[in-house]
């Protein structure tokens, strides 16, 4: 047997049982009489007593120590402060994209992006097809530069087209926009808030080829942050500026 696991045996008790045992039998037999017995039970409910109340005191300062770390934690969780925007990396940035769009919800903007990443069938059935189809998603509307439209007209359009739920995406609105933001906006079922996927042109947070230009990194803002509020600004501004 382990040496631990006998070290923390109630020997108390087990001796008490055992005396109390002993003590029924040999009144059983007829070896001792009554005025013996009495004593013994007597000490051995003293005995347990001692053992219960050792036990209590035990227990108290347990759930004393309990408490205090409760209460630690506690101060140690109001004082972090959780962060308003993250940034996703190349190995994990069509994963962020797929689950966010996944998990959007309500009306939903799609702000000067680079269409030609949706141009490849694979990744359009990853990055936008699951935005079109997604039932909580009520509508899609896309700002996108002048730039965008002969893309959109030959390839991005009709492939929406082939989607279930084509009809909540709604036309582009086209307007004049400088290569610098671009981001999806929408309330997510998460978080059950506004949040943004966020990302710049150029380098180092787009890679940019012949063929089209692929995003390295992005920002998934949060819902608490106070970038939000900026890009619905954005998004309206260019849209007061766009040509009637």
């Amino acid at each position: 047997m382990d040496i631990k696991r006998v070290l923390n045996l109630e020997w108390e008790a087990i001796a008490g049982i055992v005396a109390a045992v002993v003590a029924i039998v040999l009144h059983l037999l007829h070896v001792v009489d009554q005025e013996i017995i009495l004593p013994i039970v007597l000490a051995l409910m003293a005995l347990l007593f001692l053992n219960f109340m050792r036990h209590a005191r035990g227990n108290e300062l347990t759930a004393r120590q309990l408490e205090r770390t409760e209460h630690l934690v506690r101060r140690m969780q109001a004082g972090l402060t959780p962060p308003e925007v993250l940034l996703v990396g190349p190995r994990h940035i069509r994963s962020a994209n797929e689950q966010f769009v996944r998990a959007m919800s309500g009306d939903t903007v799609w702000f000067n992006l680079c269409l030609s990443m949706y141009k490849p069938a694979p990744l359009f059935d990853a990055l936008l097809r699951p935005a079109v189809e997604n039932p909580a998603v009520t509508s899609i509307q896309f700002v996108l530069d002048e730039s965008q439209r002969s893309l959109w007209e030959r390839v991005i359009q009709p492939a929406i087209a082939g989607c279930a739920g084509h009809a909540k995406v709604r036309e582009p609105r086209w307007c004049r926009l400088s290569r610098t933001t671009s981001f999806i906006l929408g309330d997510s079922q998460v978080s059950g808030g506004p949040e943004a996927l966020l990302s710049f042109w150029g380098e180092p947070f787009m890679a940019q080829s012949t063929e089209r230009d692929v995003p390295r990194f992005i920002f998934h803002v949060q819902r608490h942050s106070e970038l939000l509020p900026h890009l619905v600004e954005l998004e309206r501004g260019a849209v007061r500026a766009a040509p009637a």
